[in-house]
């Protein structure tokens, strides 16, 4: 599969291609995860969640495989004064150990080839601490646009979910992420998915996250 954003962070050293904000879903999730807390985020590129999370007072480690969105994450980092550690590998080698309070990815786990994803998920899952959460935005293959020669292993309907049917699922929403990356408007259909180990419930989290809108 091709995956053309370690080649778009190189070519705009001085853009942040997806911007330095964090996403509505990372600033959801922040009230859920207690003070301190340890959030690993999965497929950060240029770092804007994960700035964000640090920002806020917690123990961030970013993972991505792309060189060049890991340095602008860094500076990133240091404009805004946070302290990540950054982690240039792959998904499926997460070199971590301990658990974390909140295993998150934002519009990166469809480029892992689809028989791989039950080896991640068990690997996240065993990285999650037992009253944690895991939340992914995937895209699916309800609205199919391809981009600057980009390949993607779309998720199904439903796969996400059975991803985590051994686990409470607090949230699972489907919607449509606005993007024009490439120049023309266009839209990804996408699932997004809140869980945590069956058992364990995180107070207030179903009311506090709002189903109307989803953006990456």
């Amino acid at each position: 599969m091709r995956n053309p954003w370690a080649r778009e962070y190189a070519k705009t050293p001085d853009r942040y291609i997806w911007g330095k904000a964090p996403s509505r879903f990372a600033r959801e999730l922040t009230a859920f995860v207690p003070p301190g807390g340890r959030i690993l985020d999965l497929g950060c590129g240029e770092g804007r969640d994960s700035v964000y999370f640090a920002f806020c007072g917690y123990e961030v480690t970013g993972l991505d495989i792309s060189a060049a969105g890991l340095e602008k994450a860094e500076r990133l980092a240091a404009e805004r004064g946070a302290a990540v550690r950054w982690l240039c590998r792959s998904m499926l080698e997460v070199p971590v150990t301990g658990r974390f309070d909140l295993v998150y990815s934002c519009g990166t786990i469809h480029h892992v080839p689809k028989d791989d994803r039950p080896r991640l998920f068990k690997r996240l899952k065993a990285l999650t601490r037992g009253r944690g959460l895991n939340a992914h935005l995937v895209f699916t293959d309800l609205r199919v646009y391809a981009e600057k020669d980009e390949e993607i292993d779309y998720f199904t309907a439903g796969e996400l979910a059975e991803a985590y049917a051994d686990w409470l699922v607090i949230r699972h929403e489907d919607g449509l992420v606005p993007c024009s990356q490439d120049g023309v408007q266009h839209c990804h259909s996408v699932e997004r998915l809140v869980s945590t180990p069956v058992g364990q419930r995180v107070a207030g989290l179903r009311r506090g996250l709002p189903s109307v809108l989803l953006t990456a």
